[in-house]
């Protein structure tokens, strides 16, 4: 690298813009290049961005764990370790505890969970990361496979066919609505697939809605897609009222491994309308 190349790739590490966050404008590095990515993390992995921190909770999702090799677990609470890691740019959520100590470590942008839609919290990471042109285009294109996949769908199983979105964990079952990651999104809104109206009655407001296996029948819709936690009682799957639904009867169940599709990232999205297009339209 010549002198007149190291001098700039130094200015552009070092240059910094005003980013408006929704608590206000912070100074961001134009290019950050140490980033401890506390929340948001798959969305800043789909657009390259260099991680040099991250949740446990994405860390160990199966879908991420080749981009994060030697990418350190942190916490809110790992104070040390963020310092260690020098970063120029954490990303956070208003709920987290030491924000007035983080803040003090690097720049810190912060997001409320569920304030933005899947697609426009994407856009926002573009923003951000000075990728703004990258995730709009990826955002435009996305809209249109989902979109076009859906259709497909709809004219094999029918304009009416339902599909229900259920998960388990210790204790109980769940019900999902139209905007709770396990390929919620992309299901309802981008494909325009129908809910089940018990499930759209009971889980659209909140976003999901507990059940028992008594009163799963009431909400299983022709197609179930099951997001099956591996630390979670799958028990009931060897019950009569489960294996009498008609869904299961038919063979129109979809399991997929909770740990890798509880976000709406890019990443996420594309291995689910891969997964649903071979699960419904037998690609």
């Amino acid at each position: 690298m010549t002198q007149a190349n190291a001098a700039s790739d130094q200015a552009s590490t070092s240059e910094t813009v005003i980013y408006q966050s929704e608590t206000g404008p912070v100074e961001v590095p134009a290019n950050p290049q140490r980033i401890i990515a506390l929340t948001n993390g798959p969305n800043v992995l789909a657009l390259g961005g260099k991680i040099v921190g991250i949740d446990q909770w994405t860390y160990t999702n199966p879908l991420f764990q080749e981009k994060l090799q030697g990418v350190e677990v942190v916490s809110e609470d790992s104070l040390e370790k963020i310092i260690e890691l020098n970063p120029d740019l954490i990303i956070g959520s208003p709920l987290m505890n030491n924000l007035d100590k983080l803040q003090e470590i690097a720049p810190t942008v912060l997001y409320t969970w569920g304030k933005l839609d899947y697609l426009s919290q994407q856009i926002e990471i573009g923003k951000l990361l000075n990728k703004e042109k990258e995730a709009r285009e990826w955002v435009e294109d996305f809209k249109k496979r989902a979109e076009a996949a859906g259709k497909a769908i709809k004219e094999k199983i029918g304009e009416d066919a339902t599909v229900t979105v259920m998960e388990n964990d210790a204790k109980q079952l769940y019900v999902f609505g139209n905007n709770w990651a396990r390929g919620t999104e992309l299901l309802y809104q981008a494909m325009g697939l129908k809910m089940p109206e018990k499930v759209k009655e009971k889980a659209l407001g909140p976003g999901y809605h507990p059940l028992s296996i008594e009163v799963l029948p009431e909400f299983a819709g022709d197609y179930i897609v099951f997001s099956k936690n591996p630390d979670g009682d799958s028990s009931f799957m060897e019950t009569d009222t489960w294996k009498n639904i008609p869904a299961v009867k038919n063979k129109r169940v979809l399991e997929l491994n909770t740990l890798a599709i509880t976000y709406s990232d890019p990443i996420t999205l594309e291995y689910l309308l891969d997964t649903f297009e071979q699960f419904f339209l037998g690609n």
